[in-house]
């Protein structure tokens, strides 16, 4: 008997797919054969990847075998829908341990002839979840979540699942809560402070300090207390991906609107500041 007809009897491919599964607008095909030594793709692009999947593994797909019929349904127009077997390398991300093979639902663009990339002896990271009560089975978390395996692209994913699981992991930011500015005595002094919201209600903040003659400093607090040895978060960091992939293109009205049209004028201009210093979150 082969793999894909008992994994259908045991009604664990039913369970797979119960999972939701991204719009057809948003997939992507799978990616052919790349060359190893590549760059991996931007910080935030990998970042997303990561955050979303609670498992992650390393692995060389052993086979992958179309499905047909009923066992299809549920796959976007003109995509195939393949049960992927695969051996495992390594658990980059998970809580639980994971058997030497694994099964997931894969669906791929065939060709202009209609011809499927052949994927066995294929090297890939597997961006994923758990199925519950199923050991040997793993749900991907999106269209883009099987990708060419390249050293680049592993040690980034392991950064990241690293950065995610420290102690002190910036929280997930939401927006922004309120502002406030504060002229100084001299003419274009001043300070900004600005309050962002957060998932789990931990405290984060912006402080924007202006000095005549010199660029505007700004850094970011992750307590109540704002150290003004502080700086800006290093770009292509956790911290860094929270802030430039979360906050809003201009302060809300609703941050300032308690403030005189000068202060707000300054606070929105210092907002202005560390957006430019973040630099757009490019997701490739």
């Amino acid at each position: 008997m082969s793999f894909v007809p008992k994994i259908i009897q045991l009604g664990s491919l039913a369970a797979i797919l119960s999972f939701a599964i991204p719009a057809p607008a948003q997939r992507r095909p799978v990616p052919a054969n790349a060359p190893l030594m590549v760059p991996a793709p931007p910080y935030a692009a990998v970042a997303d990847l990561v955050l979303r999947s609670p498992v992650i593994i390393d692995a060389t797909i052993r086979s992958a075998e179309r499905l047909k019929g009923p066992e299809s349904i549920g796959a976007p127009a003109g995509y195939a829908r393949l049960f992927v077997q695969a051996d495992v390398h390594a658990l980059i991300r998970g809580t639980e341990s994971v058997p030497a093979r694994i099964g997931y639902i894969l669906d791929v663009l065939p060709d202009s002839r209609g011809k499927i990339v052949k994927m066995t002896k294929k090297r890939v990271l597997l961006y994923a979840r758990a199925v519950p009560r199923l050991a040997n089975q793993i749900q991907l978390t999106g269209p883009d979540s099987q990708r060419d395996w390249t050293p680049a692209l592993d040690a980034l994913s392991r950064q990241i699942a690293s950065e995610a699981l420290a102690a002190d992991a910036p929280p997930i930011v939401t927006g922004v809560g309120n502002a406030f500015h504060v002229p100084g005595s001299l003419p274009g002094e001043g300070e900004t402070q600005v309050f962002l919201t957060t998932r789990d209600g931990r405290p984060v903040s912006l402080s924007i300090l202006r000095r005549p003659g010199e660029e505007p400093h700004w850094a970011v607090a992750l307590s109540e207390i704002v150290d003004e040895a502080a700086a800006p978060p290093a770009r292509d960091t956790l911290l860094w991906y929270r802030l430039a992939c979360a906050l809003p293109a201009q302060l809300p009205a609703t941050a300032i609107e308690k403030m005189t049209a000068g202060d707000g004028e300054a606070a929105a201009q210092d907002y202005a500041v560390v957006l430019r210093s973040l630099g757009v979150c490019n997701r490739g």
